[in-house]
């Protein structure tokens, strides 16, 4: 059976970042939501106890993973491992969209520093 998941009908999550993220896909091997950061938006600053990578959809923005700070755009793919501080924030006019995967699925809260 096919499970198609559109955005449009996917509920905005609750989480202590306050910006659009939208749950796609859960199982216990993965997780992915979609993140959606208007100008001036960010991730807060936090750590996960999984690996995550993020695959940039549109727009332009900046990762900050540890004390490493670089410029992304659409069609990268940007990773983050677990234990490590990470953010990212939209410093553009246009809205940054990206994706999430974390790998294996979190269980445990995110810390949000």
């Amino acid at each position: 059976m096919i499970n198609i998941v559109s955005y449009e009908n996917v509920p905005i999550a609750d989480t202590p970042h306050d910006v659009d993220v939208r749950k796609l896909f859960e199982s216990e091997h993965a997780q992915v939501m979609e993140i959606k950061l208007g100008h001036g938006q960010a991730l807060q600053k936090h750590i996960t106890p999984v690996d995550v990578f993020f695959y940039i959809l549109e727009g332009q923005g900046i990762v900050e993973i540890g004390d490493e700070q670089a410029e992304v755009w659409h069609d990268m793919l940007i990773e983050s491992p677990k234990g490590v501080p990470h953010l990212v924030r939209n410093e553009g006019d246009k809205p940054l969209r990206f994706l999430v995967v974390k790998t294996p699925a979190q269980k445990e809260s995110s810390k949000t520093l």
